[in-house]
């Protein structure tokens, strides 16, 4: 694969049409190669993008269904600790501390300062392979003020139930005035990197094609926020730490070892949800290509397909809305081994994604009825997720399930 990415495109009149109403690229942009797709078309079935698929069948599997804690007001993010607590963020700006089944009181101290604002707020809470040794977190949030805001990673430690010496490493590029789509979602890959996903500020969606923007984008960098020297390279005057292009807002991220497979979900507008495996380099497309639609009704572009570019794993029209994803690997499902699991806010409901090779075979859902925002493997093998009510009040749950 080339990484390149060359000579600009001459967008036709619809692209310049979208531009328009976000801003139309300068002339110095539409002369620099990291601000536009590779040479080529666009292509694909355009009926798609209004063709509304069928609802994926209520799951057979008979679930035990345990409430693990309560009263969590839009739990984002669920963490599991090697020795057995598990971290919860909210997005209004807290941490809780679940320790033996019951969830402390009062929220953790030393959570940093977040902008609450919209769809900003505190997001991912992710452990150090080497927690055990060194207490060291990472924590993904939105940061500054309504005029002026970015998705911020820092770098802290948990220590005596507390978090400390709280140090930011990354913030995402340009700031933007919206509080919408940030992404952040966390892993640690298996060559030892951080990696983050970045949404494109939704009225920002040129910038999913702008190289020398992180927004619509995987990043990569070395824990203490510095970047790799073997990123891959998008062009002239492009970001050093992007690994790919073209998304819109990936609030699903999850690595997959056994497949080596890092995987990712994201929303599409009016459908066009997408589960997409990540590849260094690659650009997935977004406004260029899309299964979904405006949320007016219009066309964003006639393409869901467009050369240079990388087609979804799985796409949903109506958009469910997904939210987090795991790879299911453990023992008390063994049936559902390396299946997706993927929460959905809009569609209210679990969706197992059945993963046969390379390819989707079928999907199911389960907990119908519940807008879930998080979803992971634990330690023990069931499966945890985070229930949120839209509104914010506390009466978000999580949930533990198990066969029954």
């Amino acid at each position: 694969m080339s990484y390149a990415l060359v000579k600009p495109l001459i967008f036709s009149t619809i692209f310049l049409a979208l531009f328009t109403a976000c801003g139309q690229p300068t002339k110095a942009q539409s002369e620099n190669s990291s601000g536009a797709l590779p040479p080529g078309g666009g292509g694909g079935d355009k009926s798609l993008q209004k063709q509304q698929q069928p609802p994926a069948p209520e799951g057979r599997q008979q679930l035990a269904i345990e409430t693990f804690a309560e009263g969590l007001s839009n739990p984002w993010c669920i963490s599991f600790l090697p020795d057995g607590d598990v971290l919860v963020t909210e997005r209004p700006g807290r941490v809780r501390l679940i320790r033996n089944g019951v969830m402390a009181a009062a929220p953790v101290a030393g959570a940093p300062d977040v902008l609450a604002y919209n769809q900003g707020g505190l997001f991912d809470i992710l452990p150090h392979p080497d927690f055990a040794e060194n207490r060291v977190i990472f924590i993904s949030y939105a940061h500054g003020s309504q005029e002026a805001n970015a998705l911020r990673i820092s770098r802290a430690k948990f220590i005596d139930d507390e978090i400390r010496d709280l140090e930011p490493i990354y913030d995402a590029k340009p700031l933007k005035d919206t509080g919408h789509h940030f992404g952040g979602r966390l892993v640690w890959g298996p060559d030892d990197k951080l990696y983050a996903t970045i949404g494109e500020g939704s009225r920002y969606k040129e910038k999913a094609q702008d190289m020398s923007s992180s927004f619509g984008a995987v990043i990569r960098i070395n824990e203490d926020g510095s970047i790799p020297d073997d990123n891959p390279d998008f062009g002239e005057s492009s970001l050093p730490e992007l690994y790919s292009k073209g998304h819109r807002n990936p609030q699903g991220f999850a690595y997959d070892p056994e497949r080596a497979i890092l995987w990712a979900n994201e929303h599409g507008p009016r459908g066009g949800d997408e589960i997409n495996i990540i590849e260094p380099g690659a650009n997935y497309g977004w406004p260029a290509a899309t299964y979904g639609i405006d949320y007016n009704g219009a066309r964003i572009t006639p393409f869901t397909e467009y050369e240079g570019t990388q087609q979804p794993f799985h796409y949903w029209t109506p958009s469910i809305a997904p939210s987090g994803m795991a790879v299911y690997r453990g023992e008390l499902f063994s049936e559902w081994s390396g299946d997706l699991l993927v929460g959905a806010m809009a569609g209210e409901a679990l969706h197992r994604v059945i993963v046969d090779g390379d390819k989707a075979v079928g999907e199911e859902r389960y907990l119908v009825g519940e807008r879930i925002r998080d979803v992971r493997v634990g330690p023990d093998g069931a499966i945890y997720v985070a229930t949120e009510v839209r509104s914010g009040d506390p009466e978000g749950k999580l949930l533990r399930l198990t066969p029954r």
